[in-house]
């Protein structure tokens, strides 16, 4: 079966990728060719340099996402195993492989281990694979990318990064047992500990989410990401409460899509004013 492709990690898989996404269909459907999506399991900087950005999405995440793109084939690739393909090799690899027939690349795309080429050297190298190469322009977004909505969602700019998403940014994980202090004040929260330690974290403070439970219920919350200062914490936790909530959480999954950012995390006096503060906080989610 013979595809028309496209190469990316497409961390967060947001609106430049379903742009580009958008593309390969038409150009698939176009040459009466099915449309294909070359990815990988590993971010290629995890293989090269040890360490990878905190990622937007987990690998479940991100296949999941893709396949609700309309193609017709995911393949994944491990970057170590073609990590030091030139760049010919690896359009020969695609050919020959997966039957590529056309390859389409971003506007700031590369690849092989030969160092980084023209469209015009791309295009002669596909001609000798027997792979036409072709220029996708950018997304009339604009300059959407995943490392600039890592920046907002560090600096607490969600509703910014969910306009580049396409979608609520979410962290998912498991109820876990916490110490308890949030129940003494009146207002319960759970614990989560995020499944994926790649995960990226947003900035500390207080969001309005919404989180769904493990009966398929979405509901308005408020969530907490910092040490709780004001009841002695010193490790990081991601704390939800979920108003007039009754149910036992505990070992359940979670899942938190945020919303927006409401104030940054701080220590107050006591916790009456604490408490007064998260009242507030709550008023928040019926703005």
């Amino acid at each position: 079966m013979a595809y028309v492709a496209t190469i990316g990690f497409f961390d967060g898989v947001h609106l430049g990728h379903q742009f580009l996404l958008t593309s390969l269909r038409r150009e698939a459907s176009q040459r009466a060719l099915k449309a294909a999506v070359i990815t990988f399991e590993q971010h290629p900087r995890k293989v090269l340099q040890g360490a990878s950005p905190a990622l937007l999405t987990t690998y479940s995440e991100r296949t999941d996402l893709l396949k609700q793109q309309s193609l017709d084939e995911i393949y994944v690739f491990q970057f170590d195993v073609v990590r030091d393909m030139t760049s010919s090799e690896f359009l020969h690899l695609l050919r020959e492989r997966c039957d590529v027939r056309v390859l389409l690349m971003g506007y700031d795309h590369q690849f092989g281990s030969d160092g980084h080429k023209s469209l015009a050297e791309y295009q002669s190298l596909g001609k000798e694979a027997g792979v036409e190469v072709l220029p996708i322009t950018q997304a009339p977004e604009g300059d959407v990318s995943s490392s600039k909505i890592r920046r907002l969602l560090l600096t607490g700019d969600v509703c910014q990064a969910n306009a580049m998403l396409g979608r609520p940014y979410r962290v998912q994980g498991t109820v876990v047992h916490g110490r308890g202090l949030g129940r003494q004040i009146g207002f319960p929260t759970a614990n989560i500990c995020v499944d994926n330690k790649d995960k990226l974290i947003p900035k500390d403070g207080v969001y309005a989410v919404q989180v769904t439970t493990a009966d398929g219920c979405p509901r308005k919350a408020v969530l907490n990401i910092g040490t709780n200062p004001t009841v002695g914490g010193s490790e990081r936790t991601l704390e939800v409460h979920i108003p007039d909530f009754s149910g036992d959480l505990y070992g359940q999954p979670i899942i938190v899509n945020l919303v927006r950012y409401i104030r940054e995390e701080c220590k107050f006096k006591s916790t009456d004013t604490l408490r007064k503060q998260i009242q507030q906080d709550l008023n928040c989610l019926n703005e």
